[in-house]
């Protein structure tokens, strides 16, 4: 396979066979758009997750931690819009019986239907009918149903239901949230009051939210529970553009100086067409391999000052901020950066994954992730199933692992050792042999290029945390 041919389902197979990420439920046939990290799933999430944090909070004097709810006061949605407004328009094919997103059929004809109301969206549709252009993207059948709304908040209920969800009225549902953001904006005030910040400063979050997503495929870049990481910046208006620019290249380099994405693989997208709150919007774009396109990975927004005015008028509390040096109150305009943590796993494992030409027909998988992020940063393996040697390799293994995430393998043949951890993207192997229990050597090999060196057992954490912080 050319590095160029990766393929949706070969990204898939492989992260359930490497235990990445598996579907959910599958004992019981699978829940559509749901997914269970698996052991180096997790480890490769969390990397990602802790290194975002640190660059956002733990390096920075203007920004705090935040983690909200997932459960919010209902009043909290309808506040923010998401109870009129949050819906997708839907189509289904007659024949083939699949499912589209309305925008996004219109957008194979060139056609921008972000924000697009449903009566226009059914317009556009119209239009491609009558010149007997729409078809369905999958079968190619033209008989394609209009086009009809769902709202993607997941509805629930909080206690002892008395009556059926269908039958419920607004007061009694709660619905899971549909976005990180939501809690920032409730918790500004607490913030406010008990964190000493001041204008500008950054509330930062990472945790999941819920759509009911009408096409759920595409492994794990859309689905219908993800974990957002968010930082909502709140600022004075006359300091937007010069923050929103250095927010604007912070991000750009954080992909590739953290994540260690190609730079020919990232873009900007600007949108078009902006939400009647935005002031101007722009989307860091991956171009992933295994869906043969750029795609979101994160927005950078400008939302002016509309959700704090919004849950201020709903809640009747004050939530204006004021200014001691101008001796004016206002409402602090907000600068968005929203990044999808799996859209994030899901780009790191595209752009690593790599099928190696060995040479006399010979091949390995190996993923070539930035050590720091890897999930398993060494694996240590006794060359033979001597007593004494998977002793002191395990002694090793122990001492090592208090540091860094190891790994012991004694199964024996050293080419399967290596390769299973190519194929997870460990960056160290470290072998021990009989000459290890004379001189306390040990040989290390490197994942990418494959050569070995020897190696001090003394020398061994030093040379690991070099290799990891390279």
């Amino acid at each position: 396979m050319a590095q160029n041919d990766l393929t949706l389902d070969t990204i898939t197979a492989f992260a359930k066979r490497r235990g990445f990420i598996y579907p959910s439920s599958e004992i019981y046939g699978g829940l559509a758009g749901i997914y269970d990290y698996g052991h180096y799933g997790i480890l490769l999430k969390n990397n990602i997750a802790n290194a975002w944090w640190k660059s956002m909070v733990r390096d920075r004097d203007d920004v705090v931690g935040l983690d909200s709810a997932i459960f919010m006061h209902p009043l909290t949605w309808k506040a923010s819009g998401h109870v009129d407004s949050f819906n997708e328009a839907l189509i289904d094919c007659k024949s083939c019986k699949q499912r589209m997103r309305a925008d996004h059929l219109l957008e194979k004809y060139s056609i921008n239907a972000d924000f697009m109301p449903l009566d226009q969206i059914n317009a556009e549709l119209n239009k491609l009918r009558d010149q007997n252009q729409l078809k369905c993207q999958f079968c190619g059948n033209k008989e394609l149903t209009e086009a009809r709304q769902i709202n993607q908040l997941v509805r629930t209920n909080l206690g002892v239901p008395t009556k059926q969800l269908q039958e419920m009225s607004e007061e009694d549902i709660v619905y899971a949230r549909g976005e990180t953001c939501q809690g920032i904006y409730l918790n500004y005030k607490n913030v406010i009051d008990t964190m000493r910040v001041k204008l500008p400063f950054g509330i930062a979050q990472i945790g999941k939210a819920f759509r009911n997503e009408v096409i759920a495929r595409q492994f794990i870049f859309r689905t219908r529970e993800f974990e957002q990481m968010e930082m909502q910046y709140f600022l004075a208006p006359e300091m937007m553009q010069e923050k929103y620019e250095e927010w604007k290249q912070t991000r750009w380099n954080w992909y590739l100086e953290v994540l260690g994405l190609p730079e020919e693989k990232l873009r900007w997208k600007k949108h078009d067409k902006l939400a009647h709150y935005a002031k101007e919007a722009y989307d860091v774009q991956f171009n992933y391999r295994s869906l043969g396109e750029f795609a979101e990975i994160e927005g950078i927004h400008q939302r002016g000052d509309w959700d704090l005015s919004q849950h201020a008028k709903y809640s009747g509390q004050n939530l204006e901020y004021f200014d001691q040096k101008q001796n004016k109150r206002f409402i602090p305009h907000i600068m968005e950066t929203s990044g999808g943590l799996n859209r994030m796993v899901f780009a790191v494992l595209d752009a690593a994954y790599t099928n190696e030409d060995l040479g006399e027909g010979k091949t390995r998988v190996v993923l070539k992730i930035k050590p720091a992020l890897a999930p398993v940063k060494v694996a240590i393996f006794p060359l033979q199933k001597d007593e004494k040697l998977q002793g002191k390799a395990r002694e090793i293994y122990l001492d090592l692992r208090s540091e860094f995430q190891s790994e012991f393998d004694d199964s024996g043949n050293i080419g399967k050792m290596y390769r299973r951890q190519d194929e997870i993207g460990t960056p160290a192997c470290v072998t021990l042999d009989y000459q290890s229990l004379e001189d306390n050597m040990v040989t290390v090999r490197d994942r990418d290029s494959m050569k070995q060196e020897r190696i001090a057992i003394g020398d061994l954490k030093q040379y690991i945390w070099n290799k990891i912080n390279a």
